[in-house]
Formats: structure tokens, C-alpha cells, sequence
């Protein structure tokens, strides 16, 4: 998933860029309002954190031009203003969520989360796919045996990611340069066969933990994941 920052403060926004790329997320971040507009209309984002007081445009005019084009990436908007009026302020103009300054990251990381599986039409944090069930909320991706135990998967962030990605668009068949956009951030060196290779480590440890074939590759597209290849 791929979340955009905007946040003047240098302090809080490489904190949380920090915090989100450890917890699986492409991060890309930007100090103000304009740019902020520039990278939404630029890049399909999953989820956008947005402040609300802004150089060159504020966070309220922001997410009324992303909702005046129609960009479809969740809004959370972020402020030290914490009174009823602003809080409905900011949520009719088209924020989806509003956090209050000072937070917890891990407040902040549920939202995010909450706000990306609604991005994608998710309404359970599990996700199940034949023997195979993730759970978005713990990130947690686990085989279940016929005889035995169920194995937890060891995924790096990025195979994570990939799983949840395909996952959330189980049956329907996902592009590699719609991977590529959301499971890379800006400052990413992306080679070109960047998303074949993860795919290829992802089958082998889903083979290792038992799983039956659920990647199926689309010639000339790229892949799906479902329980069966007709």
C-alpha cells in the first residue's frame, strides 16, 4: 500500500514516514499543500495523511481540490485543532478520518490501516484466500493444515505487502506497473524485474509453508491470486 505525508513540520514527517515504511507501507512525503496536490494527482495513493495548516495551501483546500477531481485515496487529516466545528469542518469538506496533535503512531497506523482496507472495499481486517488467512490489523499471514498446526508465514515488509495487495483483489488480475506503484515510494531504486522477483520469493515460502499455487500469472499482464487456476 502506498501512502503520501504532508506535513511542514521535518521532525513529525520523517517520523512517520519512518514508522509507516516499517510497518510494510511505501512512503512518499512532501512540506507543503501545492506539493502535496501535485504528488495526489500524480501518483494512485492509497491513503494520503494530510495537515491541516499548510504553507502555500492549507490541508481544508487540499482535500477539497482531491475531492473536486475525484481522486479516489483516503484522506486523514491531521491538526492541532481539536474543537467540534473543525472537526466537521474538516470532514465535510471530504476527509475520511481527523487526528488530533499530539497522537500515538500506533493510533495513527489503525486509522491508516482502517482507511486503506475502506480505500479497497475491505470491510474485515481478514483476509482468506483457500488455507491462506491474513490478518491486515496484527500483518500477520498464516497457512492453515489439514493435519497439524498453522504456519506463520516469515515475510520481509515488501512480500507482505505484495501478499495484501493481491490478496485484497483476490480473482482479479493486478498489473505489474499497479504493483510497482504501490509497493514502491519515490525514493525506491526499482529494477525491472523488481516485481517478478518478489513474486517468485513469495511463491517459494507459501510452497514451503504448505500452501496449494495461488499466484497464477497473467501472460503479458501480470498476476492473480486465487484458490484454483482454471
Amino acid at each position: 500500500m502506498r501512502v503520501l505525508i504532508v506535513e511542514d513540520s521535518g521532525v513529525l514527517r520523517d517520523s512517520l514516514s519512518q514508522g509507516l515504511r516499517e510497518a510494510g507501507y511505501a512512503v512518499d512525503s512532501v512540506a507543503d499543500g501545492k506539493r502535496g496536490l501535485i504528488h495526489a494527482q500524480t501518483t494512485d495513493y492509497d491513503v494520503i495523511v494530510l495537515d491541516w495548516m499548510l504553507p502555500e495551501m492549507d490541508g481544508i483546500e487540499v482535500v477539497a481540490a482531491i475531492r473536486a477531481k475525484k481522486l479516489p485515496a483516503a484522506v486523514l487529516m491531521l491538526t492541532a485543532r481539536d474543537s467540534v466545528d473543525d472537526k466537521v469542518r474538516g470532514l465535510a469538506t471530504g476527509a475520511d478520518d481527523y487526528l488530533v496533535k499530539p497522537f500515538a503512531f500506533k493510533e495513527l497506523l489503525a486509522r491508516v490501516q482502517a482507511l486503506a482496507r475502506r480505500r479497497h472495499n475491505q470491510p474485515s481486517p481478514m483476509l482468506c484466500v483457500g488455507p491462506l488467512a491474513i490478518n491486515t490489523d496484527a500483518r500477520t499471514a498464516t497457512t492453515l493444515q489439514a493435519h497439524g498446526p498453522a504456519i506463520t508465514l516469515s515475510l520481509t515488509p515488501r512480500e507482505y505487502a505484495l501478499l495484501c495487495y493481491l490478496a485484497a483483489r483476490t480473482g482479479k488480475p493486478v498489473t505489474r506497473a499497479e504493483l510497482e506503484e504501490h509497493l514502491y515510494d519515490d525514493s525506491s531504486q526499482v529494477f525491472s524485474n523488481a516485481i517478478d522477483s518478489a513474486v517468485a520469493a513469495l511463491r517459494r515460502k507459501l510452497d514451503a509453508a504448505g500452501c496449494p499455487p495461488l499466484i497464477h500469472t497473467r501472460r503479458k499482464i501480470g498476476y492473480v491470486l486465487k484458490e484454483c487456476e482454471a
